[in-house]
């Protein structure tokens, strides 16, 4: 059956084989996939996954260049991660001047409004507060989170000494 196939594809009677021809055939499975993609600018993800041989080789190059590293913040001078807005650090704050200057970076997280939970030092300070100057300048551990309103949870757990 597969010499019926051979022959109807190579448009002969018969075998290439009992014809006393030889191919060479070589297996290459999987290679060049997945690449130049997502690029934006000028020369970015070219010539990627060429003259491969075997499998799985030369994929996934070349991939998502030529876009500013953002760390997911949209807006202006922001740091962290995926923080929206204006001058924003930490994670997840939305809104302008959040989470800046902590001395952990499990301070001052997922704030929004503006001028929530900076300068706080030690862990867990100025987190998840809505609206305006609440969870900032705070020390030890877990003051100034979960405020609403306006200047709530400020100046808390600084100054103890054993």
């Amino acid at each position: 059956m597969p010499y019926l196939l051979a022959a109807a594809l190579l448009g002969t009677a018969y075998p290439a084989a009992a014809r006393g021809l030889s191919m060479t055939m070589s297996v290459s499975i999987g290679n060049g996939n997945g690449n130049g993609n997502g690029n934006i600018g000028i020369g970015n993800g070219n010539s990627n996954g060429n003259y491969n041989t075997g499998s799985g080789n030369g994929n996934g190059n070349g991939n998502g260049n030529g876009a500013p590293q953002t760390g997911g913040n949209i807006g202006a001078f922001n740091t962290g991660t995926g923080n929206v807005g204006a001058f924003n650090s930490g994670t997840g704050n939305v809104g302008a001047f959040n989470g800046n200057n902590n001395s952990s970076s499990t301070s001052g997280n997922y704030n929004v409004g503006a001028f929530n939970g900076n300068f706080n030092t030690g862990a867990y300070n100025g987190n998840n507060n809505v609206g305006a100057f609440n969870g900032n300048l705070n020390g030890g551990s877990y003051n100034g989170n979960g405020n609403i309103g306006a200047v709530n949870g400020n100046l808390n757990g600084n100054g103890n000494r054993r």
